[in-house]
């Protein structure tokens, strides 16, 4: 993969959960906020898990402290974990705009909370940031059919889709 495709990988990333926080905005803060007993509680924890992992991946690829607040507890509304991903994401596209093709190989050693220490390359934890996103964005998606919601869709062919058109397909 080069350096080219991982900045296509966020872009898609970025235009999916952008699409989530749209599909929210109009949802009421009770069934936003609902333990929905899902593996981050509901929707609001999920987001936040989200938003926090990202921020995580972020600090570490860029050598800095890890987020003061684990699993985005600091974040209490929609707004809030909005903000915190624009901000997250505007920091992650300066760093993917000074990314080499070097750097893409090179490795970096990680020690999750939950103990241990593994070592990737920066192409294998920008890949899986990506897919973690995408995990839990579908779960959101799950989430908000319970609700009886109709839901976004955040699939990778619709983005490409959407970018060969110039304009917004629907959802399936």
């Amino acid at each position: 993969m080069t350096v080219a495709l991982v900045r296509e990988l966020y872009q898609f990333n970025a235009w999916a959960q952008r699409r989530i926080f749209d599909a929210l905005a109009g949802l009421p803060a009770e069934p936003y906020q609902r333990d929905l007993k899902s593996s981050h509680g509901g929707i609001h924890g999920t987001l936040c898990h989200i938003v926090w992992a990202e921020q995580l991946w972020l600090t570490r690829w860029l050598g800095a402290p890890p987020p003061a607040v684990p699993q985005g507890r600091d974040l209490g509304s929609l707004a809030e974990v909005r903000a915190r991903w624009e901000d997250v994401e505007t920091k992650r596209c300066q760093f993917l705009d000074a990314l080499t093709e070097a750097k893409l190989t090179a490795t970096l050693t990680v020690q999750p909370s939950t103990g241990g220490a593994y070592i990737h390359t920066y192409l294998q934890t920008l890949q899986h940031a990506v897919d973690h996103s995408s995990y839990h964005r579908g779960q959101i998606i799950t989430l908000l059919r319970q609700l009886g919601l109709k839901p976004p869709s955040t699939g990778l062919i619709l983005f490409y889709r959407e970018r060969a058109t110039g304009r917004q397909i629907p959802n399936f």
